[in-house]
């Protein structure tokens, strides 16, 4: 059987982050699978200031005919078979849809947050879980500007939001979601159980390795709040001071944990910065485990099957995708949201216990095998695809 071609798109945001990893870890996926990839990219530096270029932008984040006319070209230079998307915003826009839709081809997009119910992306506002616009309506994103604290900016999301809803565009479109508690939460939109599917995320198949156990443990990610990166080094300070806490990663917040840890003399707390992910993988391969701290539902993190890779247990709040991931006293630990002391406990009861620590890295390590690797994700993913050949909403 003819493998498909297929046409991968992604739109950049100015910090890069995982949806990018994603991007490319299918793109070389199928590559290597013998499948010709197409790759359509735009990138949010191309984002020029001033009122006529943020006005053309809000435009284009509705519907873009560059992305429109460049993609239907793209179809039928490389004989396309399916249009895969990752992020439309905001750049490329759902005019993708509509341009593959036009050539016939069927459309698929892979969710990484929640951008298509809340404009926030987050289900979060001030810090706490927020489902308003799920339960009310997109116009509570207007009152609280619930994008970037900017009530023009939020206007662009819940203009782009509703107006394609009107429309009908997300019933048009299959979606690919990360786990089961993502899929239930975008049927609130599709509301057609055929038309999504799940596939987690993976990364390239790695031989076990022996851990080395030091002692610390590993927080890797963006350093913002709503990570649990300030809830975490405030928690820490309840913690055995022979437990150390090493932070990979840079983010908005890395100045105010620096004067916290001054402040606190909290000497077993290291920030080690951003670093290349070889690098950052030899750490955590020695940590006695990986933190999640999140705030928020998360997507997938893939701070979780990379250290699932690594033989490392993950310690994770008992929160949305971060719970659901993470199968408590098996491949880890799960404390509950908010609580320091559940926190402490959990660390201090791995910290101390090197038996359970190496059980639940055995554990962590046969999930990763059994779920995240990319032979497994390939078969996923192509039978995926199968299912979309003839799709009846791409005719």
């Amino acid at each position: 059987m003819k493998k498909q071609n297929v046409l991968m798109a992604h739109n950049y945001y100015q910090v890069p982050g995982g949806e990018d990893t994603v991007f490319h870890n299918e793109v070389k996926m199928l590559e290597k699978n013998g499948h010709k990839v197409t790759k359509y990219t735009r990138h949010n530096d191309e984002i020029k200031g001033g009122i006529l270029s943020k006005l053309k932008l809000g435009i284009e984040t509705i519907f873009s005919l560059k992305t429109y006319k460049e993609v239907k070209k793209l179809i039928d230079e490389n004989d396309i078979d399916v249009v895969h998307v990752h992020n439309t915003l905001p750049l490329i826009s759902p005019s993708i849809y509509y341009a593959a839709r036009s050539k016939k081809v069927s459309v698929v997009q892979t969710i990484h947050n929640f951008r298509l119910l809340c404009p926030g992306a987050t289900f979060t506002r001030n810090g706490e879980i927020c489902e308003d616009c799920l339960a009310r309506g997109l116009e509570q994103s207007l009152k609280n500007r619930c994008y970037r604290n900017s009530l023009s900016q939020t206007f662009i999301m819940y203009t782009m939001l509703k107006f394609h809803r009107l429309i009908g565009t997300h019933k048009k479109v299959n979606y690919i979601t990360l786990t089961n508690f993502n899929k239930n939460k975008i049927l609130n939109l599709v509301n057609d159980e055929r038309k999504v599917y799940i596939k987690p995320n993976f990364i390239e198949k790695r031989d076990k390795v022996e851990r080395e156990l030091k002692d610390y443990f590993v927080y890797i990610g963006r350093l913002e709040d709503i990570k649990g990166i300030n809830f975490l080094i405030e928690a820490w300070k309840e913690v055995n001071k022979k437990v150390n806490l090493y932070i990979i990663g840079d983010g908005p917040e890395k100045d105010r944990i620096k004067i916290f840890i001054e402040e606190n003399k909290l000497n077993n707390i290291k920030i080690l910065g951003f670093m290349e992910r070889e690098k950052a993988f030899d750490i955590i391969r020695k940590s006695i485990a990986v933190i999640v701290p999140s705030q928020c539902y998360e997507g997938f993190p893939m701070t979780i099957a990379e250290s699932f890779a690594l033989g490392v247990p993950i310690i994770g709040n008992n929160l949305g995708n971060v719970s659901s991931l993470i199968k408590n006293e098996y491949n880890g630990l799960l404390f509950e949201k908010n609580s320091m002391l559940s926190l402490k406990s959990k660390v201090e009861k791995l910290f101390y216990n090197k038996e359970l620590n190496i059980e639940l890295g055995n554990n962590a390590y046969s999930t990763f095998y059994k779920y995240y690797t990319d032979d497994k994700n390939y078969e996923a993913l192509i039978n995926i695809y199968k299912s979309l050949v003839g799709d009846n909403n791409a005719k």
